[in-house]
């Protein structure tokens, strides 16, 4: 029931960013980049806080590090700017499909053969993908916000992957915010700083509570799950987005949408499901 709970909660978290960056964003309260650092900056300093109270030294060294703040720099810079154009739930959907199918071939390139069942499932959630990134007349998604997602998701899924051994998930994950910062803002360098206070206040609330607490939240649920059971999980977050995107922004939901939503959920749920 604990496990449950923790997985529900860190799932809500995930889409909240969605939500919260696309307000921020695209209401015009405050520029991606801008966004992008200061959420950091609050997580960064929300976990060091926490840190320091528990008295335990930030992990900043060794290879996990490295991997944790490089990765969650790309995903930072890439989740941002994607919602410029792309609506919260549909950011969401490619978000979370890329990062599904590269954990998918990850553990197929470490020595898990994949099945029939998994390269079908596979299949269908690359199909679904495709009719929301494929560019022309009518597409679903501003190609450049797509890509950008695509960026992120690849970010999302070397994070996950390397804060499944983490000892300490707190610490490790507020190491990895403290890194990121300075590298987040060398990828961001030249583009302009600007934002009201109600962005200020999305920024920080996404930055210290959904991104800095919930990635702690997340490297924990990581320690006492299976790969494939995690892989699953991730899938509710774009359904809450797409909900919370249409009921709290008012965003449209069209059938392309709930179409690819269908695709990339079913096609990943079936493929990591499958027991060999």
């Amino acid at each position: 029931m604990r496990l449950i709970l923790l997985t529900v909660l860190t799932m809500c978290a995930f889409a909240a960013n969605s939500v919260l960056t696309r307000a921020a964003v695209e209401g015009g309260h405050m520029d991606p980049a801008a966004f992008a650092v200061l959420r950091v900056a609050a997580g960064a300093a929300m976990l060091g806080a926490i840190a320091l109270w528990r008295g335990v030294a930030l992990p900043l060294r060794g290879r996990a590090r490295v991997a944790g703040a490089l990765s969650l720099a790309a995903y930072m810079a890439g989740f941002s700017l994607a919602y410029l154009t792309l609506d919260a739930g549909l950011g969401a959907l490619i978000l979370f499909g890329v990062t599904q199918i590269t954990m998918f071939a990850h553990a197929s390139l470490t020595g898990e053969r994949p099945s029939l069942r998994q390269i079908t499932g596979a299949g269908i959630a690359f199909g679904g993908l495709v009719l929301v990134l494929w560019p022309g007349t009518g597409n679903a998604a501003d190609f450049h916000g797509a890509l950008l997602m695509v960026f992120a998701g690849l970010g999302w899924a070397v994070y996950t992957i390397a804060g499944r051994g983490a000892a300490d998930p707190l610490a490790a994950t507020g190491a990895n915010f403290v890194l990121c910062l300075p590298l987040l803002a060398l990828l961001l360098i030249g583009v302009e700083l600007e934002g009201d206070a109600w962005g200020v206040t999305l920024a920080v609330l996404s930055g210290a509570v959904m991104s800095g607490l919930g990635y702690a939240l997340w490297y924990t649920v990581l320690r006492e799950m299976h790969s494939a059971t995690a892989a699953v999980v991730q899938l509710s977050v774009p359904v809450i987005a797409l909900v919370a995107g249409a009921v709290l922004l008012g965003e449209a939901v069209p059938p392309v949408v709930m179409l690819a939503a269908a695709c990339v959920v079913g096609g990943i749920g079936w493929a990591v499901t499958a027991k060999g």
